[in-house]
């Protein structure tokens, strides 16, 4: 396979055509809409569903319906809609159906601008509907890693029967980079024996988040931790960046994980020995690693486009080995990789 230059929502929405996408509902909304556009052609020329619904609120039951058969089906929004979806998420989560779902984050709260931000973190790791349960989130840093955690959402979601979201910022999803193409899988036409395929010839399935009784209730809960425990042990997923020697650690993750990098080679050059941790999951949290880094630097800065999300879970994970900086812009502006040298030479100074 050769590279090509491509767009990061044209790339995941291609991505997922190839690994076997069978349904898109969606509705436009800036900064993702060429995902939809892309898919409005692609599509239909293959004889695949693709609708455009009336809402997010529309769209998102409509995946859930189209998950109940078995097949493989995926929406996509942006911050304000993902926020309409909340609902249908934990009906999806509860059901115990694998989905794949692309929020690409703008600026908020609110309708907030169409620039790029990660201001959706607490809304995809915590609160991506009701109950206890978390998602698996996948936050690429690149077009490729777009492509490649596309074709990864599928096969985990289908995995584990899970909810599985692809969570990038606006930048991501504009940018274009040479990135390839993963080969073009055959649908799979074969549906696992929960999947609501008619009822004719076999015992009738049911599929419900509706369970009256407490202790019915409390059992599908057990069942959700349970699977959660085997996730957070198998599928946590990070990059580390000259890490060996580091005295200051930085922590980002997406689009600031990959300016930091930058910033890293910089204070490099300065003679400051500094690495980079870049969680590729924010659920599972890398949390054990961060814990391990935490013992051997003398200062941790964690940066995000946001006002501090992500943080809380650095420091859940940190539990007070160092102290935890935070450099963070918000609004769309996309920190630049001087601004973050500058927080990592205020943190050293600070701890000398």
């Amino acid at each position: 396979m050769t590279k090509q230059l491509l767009k990061g929502n044209v790339a995941i929405a291609e991505a997922a055509v190839r690994a076997g996408l069978e349904a898109y509902f969606g509705y436009p909304i800036t900064p993702q809409t060429e995902l939809l556009e892309h898919l409005s052609a692609r599509m239909p020329e293959l004889g695949r569903v693709f609708l455009q619904a009336e809402s997010e609120v529309a769209a998102i039951n409509m995946l859930y319906g189209a998950l109940s058969t078995g097949a493989r089906a995926m929406t996509s929004s942006s911050s304000p809609g993902f926020s309409l979806m909340q609902e249908g998420l934990s009906y999806i989560a509860a059901s115990d159906i694998p989905g794949v779902v692309v929020d690409v984050m703008r600026g908020g709260p609110g309708l907030g601008n169409i620039l790029p931000s990660q201001g959706d973190y607490f809304q995809v790791t915590r609160s991506a509907g009701h109950g206890d349960y978390r998602p698996i989130v996948l936050a690429p840093a690149s077009v490729q890693e777009a492509i490649d955690f596309t074709v990864l959402a599928f096969d985990l979601a289908e995995q584990y029967r899970h909810l599985v979201i692809i969570a990038l910022d606006g930048l991501i999803g504009q940018m274009m980079e040479p990135a390839e193409l993963p080969p073009m899988r055959d649908i799979n036409t074969h549906r696992p024996d929960w999947a609501l395929t008619g009822a004719e010839g076999r015992p009738k399935r049911m599929i419900s988040s509706l369970y009256l009784q407490a202790e019915a209730q409390e059992a599908v809960n057990r069942r959700t931790q349970a699977r959660l425990k085997i996730i957070s042990e198998n599928e946590t997923r990070w990059i580390e960046y000259m890490t060996d020697d580091a005295d200051y650690l930085l922590v980002g993750y997406g689009s600031a994980g990959r300016i930091a990098y930058s910033a890293v080679q910089s204070a490099r050059r300065d003679g400051l020995k500094v690495g980079l941790l870049r969680p590729q999951t924010l659920w599972p949290f890398p949390s054990e690693r961060l814990h391990e880094l935490a013992g051997q630097v003398r200062g941790c800065l964690v940066v995000e486009m946001n006002a501090g999300q992500m943080l809380d879970d650095v420091r859940l994970a940190v539990n007070g080995r160092v102290a935890v900086d935070f450099f963070g812009r918000m609004g769309g502006i996309v920190p630049m990789p001087d601004e973050i040298l500058g927080a990592i030479q205020q943190m050293q100074h600070e701890r000398i």
